[in-house]
């Protein structure tokens, strides 16, 4: 005889009965819930069938949004460029957010012809380097007609020689001669109209954006930890600039190329084939982020590898606020001050290009004229009180979010104030 199971559980009282239904449905509710603010979350971003990854010959990386059903062709092309022994995956967070933002209108393309060892050999050959890998980069994309560039670290002084190089004057545009007329853009930015329209590669500039660029060179800024801030001690390292090859030598002063002044001297005027200062000024928008503190790039050797607050921010000494005064918000906590900068008139002679004893203060003011013959946002970074304070120079850019994610506030701030 077949045995049959009983269900020795004694029977539920309609009371317990009532209980377990309660739970169920608060059960139902909560993934009802779940799925609701899963929803909200998705609906922030734009709605695309496929984030595009892909690598050119030069081992460039390309991101872009490809929509679901329809052909896309942005027009706006962002080039990010690394900084020393860097390399196209340093930007891998900042280009995912900026295309999150910004799907239907860029292509981001993370540079990789200046990568790792390669940084080693000179500003001026990187940024010919760069120049030729941009030309190659708008072949590829015949849809673009605006071109940003944002650069950490040496890949700011890699950018300002890259765009002297594809720097176009625009000599079939009548320039207003102080007609009062401006234009501005969906943000408030304006700029005179007609004037200063030349193009770079043939694209409409639009940003050019640098994070802890040394544009005044590595030299003087008494940031040297082992240093004490002694200029004494900084003029003893820069004897052993070799470390870096010619890049050292550019960065710290010390390049006498054909009797011809340092080259980041020569980078703050036009020159008879470069015309770096023309170069910077069609750009709608320049902005410098820099660490008030904290920016030695690790692991290098300390004594070759610091990027200051002012040379970063290009401002003298006696120009930069006071720290203690200076506090983030809410939405950017680590962003403590901004500012814009004024732009130079001084037409004195240009000062002496020497590169011994104190003549190297000269220079860097002269550096400062030049540069501030256009107008610069200046963004003061600080990650005071955070973990990461210490990797400062890679957390402004997040060269890795699970190392740097404090600067992912910085990353914002970037997106929120590009002109598209």
């Amino acid at each position: 005889m077949a045995e049959v199971e009983v269900d020795s559980r004694p029977p539920q009282s309609k009371d317990e009965e009532a209980e377990i239904k309660n739970v169920d449905d608060n059960k139902n509710e909560d993934k009802k819930k779940r799925r609701r603010r899963r929803r909200r979350k998705a609906s922030r971003w734009p709605r695309f069938g496929c984030f595009k990854m892909g690598a050119d010959d030069g081992g460039g990386v390309d991101f872009a949004v490809d929509f679901a059903g329809e052909r896309r062709n942005p027009t706006h092309l962002v080039i990010m460029v690394n900084g020393i022994m860097g390399s196209a995956q340093n930007w891998k967070f900042a280009a995912k957010q900026f295309l999150k933002k910004y799907a239907e209108h860029l292509i981001v393309h993370c540079s990789e012809s200046n990568c790792k060892m390669l940084t080693l050999h000179g500003i001026d050959v990187m940024g010919e380097r760069l120049a030729n890998e941009v030309v190659s980069v708008i072949k590829r994309h015949p849809s673009v007609l605006k071109i940003s560039f944002i650069c950490h670290s040496l890949g700011g002084l890699i950018g300002r020689y890259a765009i002297a190089r594809l720097y176009e004057p625009d000599v079939t545009r009548e320039l207003s001669q102080g007609n009062g007329t401006y234009t501005s853009d969906h943000r408030g930015y304006s700029w005179p109209e007609g004037k200063f329209r030349g193009k770079i590669a043939g694209l409409e500039p639009m940003n050019f954006v640098t994070s802890a660029t040394p544009h005044l060179g590595s030299w003087g800024h008494k940031q040297v930890p082992m240093f004490c801030g002694f200029y004494t001690l900084e003029k003893g390292a820069t004897s052993t600039s070799w470390f870096l090859g010619r890049t050292g030598k550019h960065l710290f002063l010390t390049d006498r190329d054909k009797g011809q002044p340092p080259l980041l001297l020569q980078m703050v005027r036009d020159c008879e084939d470069l015309k770096f200062i023309s170069a910077l000024r069609v750009f709608r928008h320049r902005v410098a982020y820099a660490n008030a503190r904290f920016d030695h790039i690790l692991p290098l050797t300390l004594f070759l590898d610091i990027v200051g607050w002012s040379t970063s921010s290009i401002r003298r000494q006696n120009e930069l606020p006071k720290i203690k005064h200076l506090q983030g918000s809410d939405k950017y906590p680590h962003i403590v001050n901004i500012e814009v900068s004024e732009i130079s008139t001084s037409d004195e002679e240009p000062l002496e290009a020497e590169t011994n004893g104190c003549n190297k203060l000269n220079m860097e003011e002269e550096m400062i004229r030049g540069l501030t013959k256009v107008s610069w946002e200046r963004v003061d970074v600080n990650f005071k009180g955070s973990k990461q304070r210490f990797f400062a120079h890679n957390t402004i850019q997040v060269k890795s979010y699970r190392i740097n994610y404090d600067g992912a506030d910085v990353v914002q701030h970037m997106m929120d104030n590009f002109l598209l």
